[in-house]
């Protein structure tokens, strides 16, 4: 699906550059993944992109999981190689000298300042990637009506995520959604 002269360079480009915006971890960068992997690049579809992220979730290991496989998608192994190193990278490179300069100004209120204003922007992040996600996902009435109980209930109780895994898991063995 993709019409590049050369795939790595742009995998590279691509994902460099988004991460040092994914504040909060690669999936608060899904939003962008998914406008660049489907909207700017043509690399897959919606449906491909949302299978991409349940395999990505489902296997043991860390949530840029999805990265690797998008970039596997596009260009096999070598983008898979590829587009993993350009997204942790970069983000540890800076995480690395953030950190040094954090630590040599530990009686200055800006390393807490700076800590509590990222948090809410992680959190919005981290939404907006959920309703993507949401969106690319629920192809009927349906599904979009247990996504949100499954939303509110995650919400407003302490029941275990995984019950409600369960559950979607076994509504779509039934044939619901």
């Amino acid at each position: 699906m993709n019409s590049d002269a050369n795939p790595i360079w742009t995998l590279v480009w691509t994902f460099a550059l988004m991460s040092l915006f994914a504040v909060g971890g690669a999936n608060s960068a899904v939003p962008e993944m998914h406008r660049v992997a489907v909207d700017v690049h043509h690399w897959m579809t919606d449906r491909q992109f949302a299978d991409i992220f349940a395999i990505s979730q489902l296997s043991p290991g860390p949530n840029v999981l999805i990265v690797t496989l998008i970039g596997y998608s596009v260009a096999g192994v070598a983008g898979a190689l590829t587009a993993t190193v350009a997204m942790c990278g970069p983000t540890a490179v800076l995480a690395y000298y953030v950190s040094r300069l954090l630590a040599r100004s530990s009686h200055s209120p800006w390393p807490a300042i700076i800590q509590a204003a990222l948090v809410p922007l992680s959190i919005g992040l981290m939404g907006a990637s959920g309703l993507i996600l949401a969106l690319t996902s629920d192809r009927s009435w349906v599904a979009g009506l247990i996504t949100v109980a499954a939303a509110v209930l995650a919400f407003a109780t302490r029941l275990n995520p995984l019950w409600m895994l369960v559950a979607g898991g076994a509504l779509g063995f039934a044939g619901v959604i």
